[in-house]
């Protein structure tokens, strides 16, 4: 019989791209995979995988409220359920996991895609921090098995918890690519609409780029992005396009011109941070501008595929989106680039990690 593996999340199943890997991945490798996730009032049909899912609904969708009656509805779903291993994704899932763990004396895994604590909506919220800082020092520890996605995080836990995880990164399944013909030279900003993606100086830069930028993704900074379009006039160059699923976000990503990944550096999850934008971009063979941290700067630096930029200001970010719109050498150059550095940076080589990870669990 195969070991069934339960996963947690509090997004919306449809559009977690790197959840989806994961679980295909390990599904295809023979294991009964269970995602559990939310569902919101605006939620689409669930889309069919290769592995179980289940969307839990709750009374509140966000706030304090919502992680209170998510974490207590998640704790007594998986009461029921039978497993051989959980897997908490980030720490807004992990104390349910923690206990059920020890309730059914079944494994534990955590799964940590950021520093949850440092992430700039989090850290710059003194009583937010105390609290969610609580909970990891209090879990993280008991989670001896786990892995995030790069090797500055997982230096940090070792460095503060002491537990040794292993790194998978967040990049796209390679596939044949075909390079198009572009019809509009647009900029492309996709993913999570939250604080600390720079937002703030993108839209004011693109008063002075010709060029539109479309935003494909949704979040806690989205009525703020809104106001900034509004505030500057830019409703005919900033277009948002809300969230879009994996498939259909393919589609868009390779007929845009560049992509962006920005953030700002308050918090040190957006400084050690490791996007799967970063390899979207790469893998649809687009260049893209993106801030030069450490993880960001290792990987561009033998076939540069992006151009890096220290100043995030909306002066630098126009002059540096300019640049590569009107510079056809530069672009060929790093287009060329990303065609070659797909082949290296792809999720069949992270996925052999993944499961030689989870062949260890199992002994």
């Amino acid at each position: 019989m195969s070991k069934k593996i339960i996963f947690t999340v509090t997004t919306d199943l449809n559009y977690d791209q790197r959840m989806i890997r994961i679980c295909t991945s390990l599904a295809n490798a023979g294991y009964d995979i269970l995602l559990v996730g939310r569902r919101l009032n605006s939620s689409i049909p669930l889309l069919e995988n290769s592995f179980k899912q289940k969307r839990i609904k709750c009374f509140f969708e966000k706030g304090k409220a919502f992680y209170v009656e998510y974490n207590i509805r998640l704790f007594f779903y998986l009461l029921l359920q039978k497993m051989d291993c959980i897997c908490a994704i980030d720490l807004d899932t992990i104390l349910p996991c923690y206990f059920i763990s020890i309730i059914k004396k079944t494994k534990r895994v955590y799964d940590a895609h950021e520093l949850f604590c440092e992430m700039k909506e989090i850290a710059t919220r003194p009583a937010v921090y105390k609290f969610w800082k609580r909970i990891e020092r209090f879990c993280v520890p008991k989670f001896p098995k786990g892995y995030t996605v790069n090797q500055p995080i997982a230096d940090e836990f070792k460095k503060m918890y002491g537990v040794d995880y292993g790194v998978i990164r967040n990049i796209a399944v390679l596939r044949q690519l075909i390079v198009q013909q572009k019809k509009e030279k647009f900029i492309l900003y996709q993913g999570a609409v939250n604080e600390g993606r720079s937002f703030e100086t993108l839209i004011p830069a693109m008063a002075h780029v010709n060029s539109q930028l479309i935003i494909c993704g949704d979040g806690n900074f989205m009525g703020h992005a809104k106001a900034l379009v509004k505030k500057n006039g830019l409703e005919s160059k900033v277009i948002f396009k809300g969230k879009i699923t994996p498939n259909e976000l393919r589609s868009i990503t390779q007929q845009a011109y560049i992509g962006v990944t920005l953030f700002d550096d308050r918090g040190l999850s957006n400084y050690y941070s490791l996007a799967n934008r970063f390899f979207d971009y790469l893998h649809a063979g687009i260049p893209q501008l993106c801030v030069n941290y450490p993880v960001y700067r290792e990987i561009n630096q033998s076939n540069p595929f992006a151009v890096l930029v220290d100043d995030i200001s909306a002066e630098n970010l126009a002059v540096q989106l300019n640049n590569l719109l009107n510079d056809d050498v530069l672009y060929n150059r790093l287009r060329e680039n990303c065609v070659l550095a797909r082949e290296h940076y792809n999720w069949q080589q992270e996925e052999i990690k993944l499961i030689a990870f989870y062949t260890s669990i199992f002994g």
